[in-house]
């Protein structure tokens, strides 16, 4: 193959993976700091005294572990009682969810009604079933396995007394030990490096989603999406940007949970959000026009597209370019072949200590950073063959 070719491939290739990783966060970065030195307000005015009335969704599958913690939790969050109601759908559950849910003692003034059917048809039925019985102007929807931060809901809404923002994105944070598992360890490092620039992209212009352990949306912006959608909050919440909407980012209120119990558990997390990412990439492709979308768009293919789609053609593009390219007798394409074999051998060790439940942290980042990837072409795979649930396969947590 022709050698000026293997070099715009492996320059190429390297780049979109530099710039989806690191060159847009300094861009980003670059960009906010810019635009304060001739604009005082961002857009993101809020008032910390805004309280409008607001539906606290619970969506729970099977929660029987989880659901107890998670109504005493919401129960304790600081917001006034007379502004805030409860909801509990736990569509298809045939544990011990439903029980524990209607015999929970309820404080008087608190409100908790609790939906349910037999037929288990997915997260997005049940919560499209449940939003005509929502009357409040914004709806916050969580997870049953997670934990929120008392000032959680006030921190969120205040947000919303900027007219512009349509939808707020809380936090997500992973609980991990000292002696953590690659998987808890490793999805901890990505969520706090993802937290950093979800902040740079609000500042910018909008996050790139939210996702479900903890968003709010004005209710009136609700539309029913398809019922097939895989990462049904991310399709909702790109919606409604879609229409002019901000989605706002607010750091203090988040959610907290424990990684998975193991790398295995979480492959099948990420096979399935890899799977509906390119769903979504696909569905919402008109986002890709930036003489519509403008910012939006510029986001979309940077923290979507790229990352869900481009990087994963990019990463073997990279690796075999650079072989041939070593094999001319290059000592730069050697050097930097010798980089990747060790970052892979890495990977790979860490792969190796894992099953042996040794922890090295160190080497828990190349191999969760592979095992990320392995699972985008397992999910595109499912991508092709339609064959990607929109029910759970539930992971199990540490």
């Amino acid at each position: 193959m022709d050698t000026i070719l293997l070099q715009y491939l492996f320059w190429g290739g390297l780049l979109i993976v530099g710039y989806t990783f690191i060159g847009y966060g300094i861009i980003v970065f670059l960009l906010n700091k810019w635009s304060r030195l001739w604009k005082k307000d961002p857009e993101q005015h809020n008032e910390a005294n805004y309280q409008p009335a607001v539906t606290f969704v619970i969506p729970a599958y099977n929660e029987e572990r989880w659901i107890e913690d998670k109504i005493r939790n919401s129960f304790e969050l600081d917001y006034p009682a007379d502004k805030i109601n409860f909801l509990v759908v736990s569509d298809g559950s045939d544990d011990g969810t439903m029980a524990l849910v209607d015999n929970y003692p309820t404080p008087a003034g608190i409100q908790l009604r609790h939906f349910y059917k037999p037929e288990r048809q997915g997260k997005i039925a049940a919560v499209e079933r449940i939003m005509p019985s929502i009357n409040t102007p914004i709806s916050i929807f969580t997870d049953a396995n997670t934990m929120l931060n008392k000032a959680a809901v006030k921190n969120m809404v205040k947000h919303f007394a900027n007219p512009k923002v349509g939808v707020v994105s809380g936090e997500k944070r992973i609980s991990s030990s000292e002696k953590g598992a690659a998987a808890e360890v490793g999805e901890g490092i990505y969520w706090k490096y993802e937290s950093f620039l979800k902040n740079m992209d609000y500042q910018y212009y909008s996050v790139i989603g939210a996702a479900g352990e903890l968003f709010a949306i004005r209710t009136e912006l609700y539309e029913p999406i398809p019922r097939d959608s895989v990462i049904e909050d991310f399709y909702m919440t790109m919606t409604i940007a879609s229409k002019g909407y901000r989605i706002a980012y607010s750091p203090d209120a988040y959610a907290m949970e424990t990684g998975s119990s193991s790398v295995k558990e979480e492959l099948k997390r990420k096979i399935r959000i890899a799977a509906g990412g390119f769903q979504s990439v696909f569905r919402l492709a008109r986002l890709m026009n930036p003489f519509k979308y403008g910012k939006l768009s510029f986001q979309f293919l940077s923290r979507r597209v790229f990352r869900w789609v481009v990087v994963p053609i990019a990463l073997p593009i990279i690796l075999i370019a650079n072989i041939l390219l070593a094999m001319s007798g290059s000592a730069f394409f050697q050097g930097f072949l010798l980089l990747q074999v060790l970052f892979y051998c890495f990977a790979f060790i860490g792969y190796l200590l894992e099953k042996r439940k040794l922890r090295f942290k160190l080497l828990f980042v190349p191999y969760y950073f592979c095992v990320m990837h392995y699972a985008v072409y397992r999910g595109f795979a499912r991508f092709i063959k339609g064959s990607q649930s929109v029910l759970w396969e539930r992971a199990k947590r540490a």
